[in-house]
């Protein structure tokens, strides 16, 4: 089984969606908690879906489950603590028992969509590792 993860900061729209368009990707999964503000430009949730369809012929689901609290995010960009970041974030995945709740059948082929241009310091990252864990065999790219 194979997932991805992007960020679409710093990336034009004609360089998010090429990557999208990647073969072995069937569905994007936005696990961001607010996809409908005006810093998403084109990944605002109903013209992400919009542009997933007709340009990637993607499917689109936006799992809340998978993103962090605002009280997280909050405290977050308060004291840029990463590892405490960590630590919480990963705590409410097994609290929301995510490698279970989250259907196998949606793993392979996923790609799991949040704002940061890297995955070292995103919650993307985290979500998968904590599925990684559930399936050994999962193998992980980063767009």
């Amino acid at each position: 089984m194979k997932v991805f993860t992007i960020g679409y900061t710093q990336k034009s729209a004609e360089e998010f969606f090429t990557l999208l368009k990647h073969p072995d990707i069937v569905r994007i999964v936005d696990v961001r908690l607010n996809n409908v503000s005006q810093l998403a430009g084109f990944t605002k949730k109903n013209n992400l879906e919009y542009f997933l369809k007709e340009i990637c012929d993607k499917e689109y689901i936006h799992r809340l489950d998978l993103a962090p609290t605002k009280d997280m995010l909050d405290e977050y960009k308060e004291n840029h603590d990463w590892s405490h970041y960590v630590t919480v974030f990963t705590e409410l995945l097994r609290q929301r028992d995510i490698s279970n709740t989250f259907p196998e059948e949606l793993i392979d082929g996923s790609c799991f969509l949040c704002a940061e241009p890297t995955p070292e310091n995103c919650h993307r990252r985290l979500v998968v590792e904590c599925l990684q864990r559930k399936w050994s065999g999962l193998d992980i790219v980063h767009l």
